[in-house]
């Protein structure tokens, strides 16, 4: 409002240097801030930044005139911005053989496309013009859980009705699921730590799998009620039968001392994986715990495409993940020594124990196995929500 009353009471060096002030005023982004409120081309903001600095002599004498100069590229071409809209725009529908369509939108390429339509600019101008318009350089960012799923929103409340059950109930409910697996070594972990200035931690430039250091695959077990963790750390493969290992092993150390009357166990786990809703081996390895334990074991998936949702992801792993970035996993002690350190304000405890087992690959579970499963399925879903319950004539 300041600029737009007083603008036409100045020349234009006087706003050139005023808009100039603004723009230092404004400080980090002041430039293009200036430049959306003022107008005033940015390379003549960039002078009066020069002359205010001392840079550039302030001269005084004769003044263009007003009006002269070069005009604007939207005062010789006014349809040019409504044609630049037109090929950037994410809906524009158009003629498949147009090669813009198949290419980046890079202000190079729309400044030609512009050129070959009779508005000759630079790639330059082009930027300021998008600037205009309200566009900025975006990454993408991930939002869509993948395509939409029959009754997905159906499945999160049948969950949460399961888990509050369990819970009134005083019985155990976990978020289960396997993290990424990453190599041992003196590799690059994402993330920041402090360091001396100037003397960041030299890690190898490829991150080729080292056969003697190996891997580490981590399977978390989220205690829900207790906002307490539990990793397995495997060497192997993220197979069912080490999926199931790792809960077992959960069930032997931890949760049995701190639910002593349990007499059963709510599993959530998304859809896919070692421990996926189709996976025939998890269910066979989920009735033999059951079998073991005496525990009746339930089951909920999350639909396909929509794992992030799971409590575990985003109570656990994240916060591993945070305590240990731009750390080396350099052996297999310190993937154990790092995630068993992980803590949070919130509460979060998490204890780690190392998995050497070797679990072989690609197991199958044949019909008759299956068919011999003491296996419920629930009346909604029965592919996602189930239940195992002892079958205690295979326990003999």
């Amino acid at each position: 409002q300041i600029w737009e009353s007083t603008k036409d009471h100045y020349d234009e060096k006087s706003r050139r240097l005023l808009a100039a002030a603004m723009a230092k005023a404004f400080g980090h982004g002041g430039l293009d801030l200036t430049n959306k409120i003022t107008g005033v081309n940015k390379a003549s903001i960039r002078l009066g930044i020069n002359q205010l600095n001392g840079k550039m002599e302030i001269r005084d004498g004769q003044q263009r005139r007003e009006g002269g100069g070069r005009k604007r590229i939207t005062e010789i071409h006014p349809q040019i911005t409504s044609q630049l809209e037109k090929l950037v725009s994410p809906e524009t529908k158009g003629d498949p053989e147009r090669t813009l369509l198949w290419t980046t939108r890079s202000t190079r390429n729309l400044a030609e496309e512009l050129t070959n339509n009779g508005f000759p600019v630079s790639s330059r101008t082009v930027c300021d013009l998008l600037s205009l318009l309200g566009y900025s350089l975006q990454a993408n960012i991930k939002t869509i859980e993948g395509q939409p799923v029959c009754d997905r929103d159906s499945q999160f409340e049948h969950i949460n009705d399961r888990v509050k059950k369990f819970q009134d109930r005083n019985q155990p409910v976990i978020s289960v699921d396997a993290k990424k697996k990453d190599n041992i070594g003196n590799y690059r972990n994402n993330g920041k730590e402090y360091c001396p200035k100037g003397a960041p931690r030299k890690v190898n430039t490829y991150d080729f799998k080292d056969k003697n250091l190996g891997i580490a695959i981590p399977y978390g077990i989220y205690d829900i009620a207790r906002n307490a963790g539990w990793v397995n750390v495997g060497i192997s493969r993220n197979t069912a039968e080490f999926a199931v290992e790792s809960i077992r092993r959960w069930w032997r150390d931890m949760g049995s001392v701190v639910y002593p009357d349990a007499t059963e166990l709510l599993t959530v786990a998304d859809g896919g994986g070692s421990n996926g809703s189709r996976v025939g081996l998890w269910k066979a390895e989920l009735q033999k715990l059951s079998n073991e334990t005496g525990l009746s074991i339930g089951v909920s998936h999350f639909p396909h495409g929509t794992s992030k949702w799971d409590k575990i992801e985003h109570r656990l792993f994240s916060f591993i993940s945070q305590n240990w970035r731009g750390k080396p996993l350099e052996t297999l002690m310190t993937v154990v020594s790092l995630i068993e350190n992980t803590r949070t304000k919130t509460g979060l405890t998490v204890k780690c124990v190392l998995d050497t087992s070797l679990y072989e690959k690609g197991k199958k579970i044949t019909d008759e196995e299956m068919n011999g499963l003491n296996l419920n399925k629930d009346d909604f879903h029965g592919e996602w929500n189930y239940t195992l319950r002892p079958n205690y004539r295979d326990s003999f």
